[in-house]
C-alpha cells in the first residue's frame, strides 16, 4: 500500500535514503558505545561502565526510531551489517588504548559527525522535500547528540 500522508512518492524516497544514512551511522555509533562499555578500563571503569551502557541504551531507542520514520514513509529499512557500513558516515575506528579518555573522545568526535549530518538536512527535509514531520524529527535527534556531546565533552576536562 501507498503512503497517503501528503509528500510524493519522490521525495518521500529521498528522505527514506537520507535517514536510512543516519541510521546507518546511529547504528555504528551503537556499536562503537558498547565496544566502550565492554572494554574500558581504569580507576574510572565503573562509572564509565555504566555511562557508556547508558548512552547504548539511549542510541539502541533512536535507532528504533528512525527505522520506524523510514517505515511511517513507507519504505523498507535497511538491516544488515554490510547495509550500514557502506551507508554510514562513521567509521569502526578503536582507540589505541582501553582507557576512558580514549574512548570518550572517539565517542564525541562520533557524536559530532553525526550532528553536522543532521543539521546539514532539516532544511533540506522541510524546504526541499516538503517533510516538516522528518524535518522535525532529526532536530530532536540532533538535540540529543548534542547534550550526549556536552556530556562527553564535560568527561574530558
Amino acid at each position: 500500500m501507498t503512503a497517503d500522508i501528503g509528500i510524493s512518492e519522490e521525495n518521500r524516497k529521498s528522505v527514506a535514503n537520507i535517514l536510512s544514512k543516519i541510521l546507518a551511522d546511529e547504528f555504528v555509533l551503537f556499536t562503537k558505545t558498547k565496544q566502550a562499555h565492554w572494554n574500558v578500563e581504569g580507576n574510572d571503569f565503573y562509572d564509565k561502565h555504566k555511562l557508556f551502557d547508558e548512552q547504548a541504551g539511549q542510541i539502541a531507542e533512536t535507532i528504533d526510531s528512525v527505522a520506524e520514520r523510514i517505515r511511517t514513509l513507507g519504505h523498507l529499512v535497511p538491516g544488515t551489517l554490510k547495509a550500514f557500513l557502506e551507508q554510514s558516515h562513521l567509521t569502526e575506528n578503536a582507540p589505541a588504548e582501553n582507557d576512558s579518555q580514549s574512548f570518550i573522545s572517539e565517542l564525541l568526535s562520533a557524536h559530532e559527525a553525526i550532528i553536522n549530518h543532521i543539521r546539514s538536512n532539516i532544511n533540506l527535509f522541510a524546504n526541499d522535500y516538503e517533510d516538516l514531520g522528518t524535518s522535525d524529527f532529526i532536530t530532536g535527534l540532533m538535540q540529543e547528540h548534542e547534550k550526549t556531546a556536552w556530556i562527553l565533552r564535560a568527561h574530558l576536562k
